[in-house]
């Protein structure tokens, strides 16, 4: 983890694999001098994916890595996940951001990058992980749903939470609709759970993510229906 008081700037590598809307989040928090970080790597496993189109406008340096000549091979993820390992190590990444990144990561990634890489889950872990998530919290009826970031294992959608946004569900909500009021909340918290890993005040202690100076005052909840 970084220290306290660090007056650098952390190097962020971005795995994206569509639209990159929290990547946007991640280039405007910086941008706007709310986030002390700098990415220093775009990676995409889709040659299209309008990511790399944001990371163009920006001037950050972006890839394009073609997972099918690694397809072939016995160990295809694994060797996928080297070569990525390769580029981030050469543009000294210290922090890994999943940011609509596809691909289920291998240990070879996240040994490597233990308690240093992050992603974003829109549901409230961990209730509904994997896919259609907000289609699941619609058919289960919850009253309030949200998004997570958490540190990335090997589990998927398992690792130790970092921070999480709740978002009453309305009556008359489509998977849709909840969707797009779950994102406004995305694009808050990924930025600020990577400026407090950059300020050095995230611990990880077994599942439990401890976060420096930081609490809720009060008795304030959220409530749905109020």
């Amino acid at each position: 983890m970084p220290t306290a008081g660090r007056s650098d700037k952390l190097r962020i590598g971005v795995l994206a694999s569509g639209r990159g809307s929290n990547l946007q989040a991640v280039i405007d928090a910086i941008e706007a001098g709310s986030l002390q970080a700098q990415i220093a790597l775009v990676l995409s496993n889709k040659k299209d994916a309008f990511a790399l189109e944001r990371a163009r406008r920006h001037g950050l340096t972006e890839v394009f890595l073609d997972p099918k000549p690694y397809t072939g091979q016995p160990d295809s993820r694994e060797a996928y996940d080297r070569a990525i390992l390769d580029l981030l190590k050469k543009h000294e990444v210290e922090l890994v951001v999943l940011a609509g990144y596809m691909k289920i990561v291998t240990a070879v990634l996240i040994k490597a990058y233990e308690n240093r890489m992050m992603n974003i889950h829109p549901s409230l872990l961990p209730s509904f992980p994997g896919l259609d998530v907000q289609k699941k919290a619609l058919d289960w009826g919850v009253k309030l749903a949200g998004c997570t970031v958490h540190f990335v294992t090997e589990g998927v959608d398992e690792g130790p939470i970092i921070i999480q946004a709740a978002v009453p569900v309305l009556e008359g909500d489509t998977a849709e609709m909840l969707s797009a009021r779950i994102l406004e909340q995305e694009h808050l918290i990924y930025p600020r759970a990577i400026q407090l890993y950059a300020e050095g005040k995230l611990k990880v202690d077994g599942r439990r993510v401890v976060v420096a100076g930081t609490g809720t005052k009060g008795t304030e909840a959220l409530i749905s229906p109020a």
